[in-house]
């Protein structure tokens, strides 16, 4: 196991759209969107999804939200912009949301999109993919992009800058790499999704990544530019718990033991 190699980057401008549409062939793409009580934002993102129709022809074959116990209308407006909805059954949190998406899912390509994201582009499924179509050994691709704070140009991703990137890049050399280890925005092959184990909630991002790096090494991971990402921010006070949540799920999979909780 070695995490000396670095993950292939790909930057704004090597997005070649004919050449992915060619590329997709037989593949078949599923798109899980994961939402909370996101109403306001997730016909956005579900209409920027459905809006990439080369020659009029839907690039997505599958389009799934995983309602997870929403006490809004987000379902209701998920179905209205063209998803299919499942309601998530068991315990809340985003880890559990995905693997329940993947479950639902037939794409050989399952691509992973947050719901509270306000500026998703009709590229960001074609840019994610990309990699998969180009390089057979690529098995998980991450976005990475600008995060604006309020009304500062950068500052966003608080998380990632002070707990996520300096535990990989001590731990876990070669994924310090990853420009944006916690993005909710990632593509993988079925077969490497189906067999991964989901961290649940917060932690399943950065485990996701350990587990491959450590499987298949970092040279099978990709990263994408897609620009700027502008998402609801949290107040401080609620990064603790995400924080956490990440940092236990780093420690694990290095060997650390936690006491076990009462």
């Amino acid at each position: 196991m070695s995490f000396s190699d670095v993950p292939w980057t790909l930057s704004i401008d090597d997005f070649h759209a004919e050449r992915v549409l060619g590329a997709k062939a037989d593949e078949t793409i599923s798109v899980v969107v994961s939402a909370q009580n996101e109403s306001l934002t997730i016909g956005g993102v579900l209409d920027a999804v459905r809006n990439f129709r080369p020659e009029g022809v839907s690039f997505v074959d599958e389009l799934i939200v995983v309602n997870d116990h929403s006490s809004d209308d987000t379902a209701t407006v998920a179905e209205r912009h063209g998803a299919r909805v499942i309601e998530l059954s068991g315990p809340s949190g985003k880890g559990e949301a995905m693997a329940c998406g993947l479950a639902a899912s037939h794409g050989s390509i399952v691509v992973f999109l947050d719901a509270d994201v306000t500026n998703t582009t009709m590229e960001f499924v074609p840019r994610l993919v990309q990699p998969l179509l180009d390089n057979p050994t690529i098995q998980l691709v991450k976005a990475y992009y600008e995060r604006p704070l309020l009304n500062m140009p950068s500052g966003g991703g608080r998380v990632t800058e002070l707990a996520a990137r300096p535990i990989l890049a001590l731990l876990f050399p070669g994924l310090g790499e990853i420009r944006q280890p916690l993005a909710g925005e990632s593509a993988g092959r079925r077969e490497l999704f189906e067999k991964t184990e989901f961290e649940s909630a917060y932690g399943v991002e950065i485990a996701l990544l350990i587990d491959v790096a450590r499987t298949y090494g970092v040279h099978t991971i990709a990263q994408v530019d897609l620009g700027v990402r502008r998402h609801r921010n949290r107040p401080i006070e609620e990064l603790r718990p995400m924080s956490v949540e990440v940092l236990r799920a780093a420690l694990e999979r290095y060997g650390v033991k936690f006491p076990i909780a009462d």
